[in-house]
């Protein structure tokens, strides 16, 4: 196989959730377990710091990796989805896992893997693990994919868990409260491990307070704890929030013999894009007019974005926007502007919500636009259409964000 069949037989394994959703979704870590035990448990030759949470996850995890490496440390990065290319997900010291890498991974293990009828995420996990393993990371920061205690990657044992926060997203398989969705992200905290939460929030605090007690875990809620001054180059008032959860991570693994000088910290934060490659945090796409994206996809994630537009100068708001068709989406739209103009799009997975669909109900939320039979023209009408002054912002989803960048 070269390395474009490789990832078809990859894509082809069980439909992964990136493209078409709940069809997706397993509720055990059976083959998880399996798949660790045919590998010989790489998962255990490496440190870990393990992040779970509905929004932030991707920049936490990031930004994390960047002060590690600063600090002069081999990190691995794991996270999901990708934007671009596959091997986004899989990084050591801002680093793709190599086309090759990838290839003989999978023609190694396909036969006895095929045997236990792994999914693509299960796949993915276990290329990362045996990958940083055999690549002697001295850390690995690895995000969850969907939830926590039945993720995929929750059969390590960290140095420290970390929960950004909890909103509602993934209702169907996590939960209709954020109580439930919670409980779910607690499954994360392991027995004498310390958990850092992101965010203090009224209806899941003692949630995750009982739990830490329940394992004998330090719990630190870090925007009680942490405040800082220090700049990034990611931007977004939503990335304040990140920064304190990464902080108080950071003094956890400072505790357990990292070495981690206030310079490395500073250098990290701010060189995040150019030590990892994130892509798709209020990034700008081009000026005049200034075009910017940014991943946020449910609920909170849209209100954050809005908050951020409305500090952004400009004089009219160009939005493209697309979303999947398994999120709230009359929640989000009753949050967009009806002094904007929209155009309207979907992305091409077959997760997408229909354009017509979305232009339809955005309608009945009095939201003026026109519909677009792709990304691409949606972005460049708006282009057209926007004056000088004006911004052109492309989001609502993962996926319409990956056709932008």
């Amino acid at each position: 196989m070269n390395y474009q069949q490789t990832l078809d037989y990859l894509f082809s394994q069980l439909p992964m959730f990136q493209r078409v959703g709940a069809s997706a979704y397993k509720a055990d870590l059976n083959n998880t377990i399996e798949l660790c035990k045919l590998l010989h448990h790489p998962e255990k030759n490496f440190k870990s710091i393990h992040i779970a949470g509905t929004n932030g996850k991707g920049s936490t995890s990031h930004m994390l990796a960047s002060i590690l490496q600063e600090a002069g440390y081999k990190v691995g990065l794991y996270t999901s989805p990708h934007l671009k290319d596959f091997r986004e997900r899989i990084k050591i010291n801002g680093v793709m896992i190599s086309e090759q890498e990838v290839v003989d991974f999978v023609i190694k293990h396909q036969s006895e893997f095929e045997q236990i009828n792994l999914s693509f995420f299960e796949w993915t996990v276990g290329l990362a693990f045996d990958y940083f393993s055999k690549k002697q990371v001295d850390i690995a920061v690895i995000e969850t994919g969907l939830g926590g205690r039945l993720d995929s990657t929750n059969v390590i044992t960290p140095l420290v868990s970390v929960i950004t926060n909890i909103g509602k997203d993934h209702t169907q398989f996590l939960g209709e409260t954020l109580a439930k969705i919670a409980s779910e992200k607690a499954g994360i905290i392991k027995k004498n491990i310390p958990i850092v939460i992101g965010e203090t929030q009224q209806e899941t605090q003692q949630i995750f307070t009982d739990k830490a007690i329940e394992m004998s875990a330090k719990i630190f809620f870090a925007d009680k704890i942490i405040t800082t001054n220090y700049e990034s180059d990611l931007k977004g008032i939503y990335q304040e929030k990140n920064k304190k959860t990464v902080l108080a991570a950071i003094q956890q693994l400072m505790n357990s013999g990292f070495s981690i000088a206030e310079e490395n910290i500073k250098n990290g934060l701010l060189n995040v894009v150019k030590n990892t490659g994130l892509l798709g945090r209020w990034q700008i796409l081009s000026e005049n007019p200034l075009t910017i994206c940014d991943t946020g996809h449910n609920e909170a994630g849209i209100k954050e974005v809005l908050k951020q537009i409305s500090l952004t100068k400009h004089n009219h708001l160009h939005f493209v926007f697309g979303a999947v068709n398994d999120k709230e989406i009359d929640s989000i739209l009753s949050l967009l502007s009806k002094n904007a103009t929209y155009y309207f799009c979907q992305a091409k997975i077959p997760r997408a919500l229909d354009v017509n669909v979305l232009y339809t109900k955005a309608k009945e939320f009095e939201l003026k636009g026109n519909p677009y039979d792709s990304v691409e023209n949606a972005i460049k009408q708006a282009k057209v259409n926007a004056s000088v002054n004006d911004l052109v912002f492309v989001g609502g989803s993962t996926f319409v964000v990956a056709e932008a960048i």
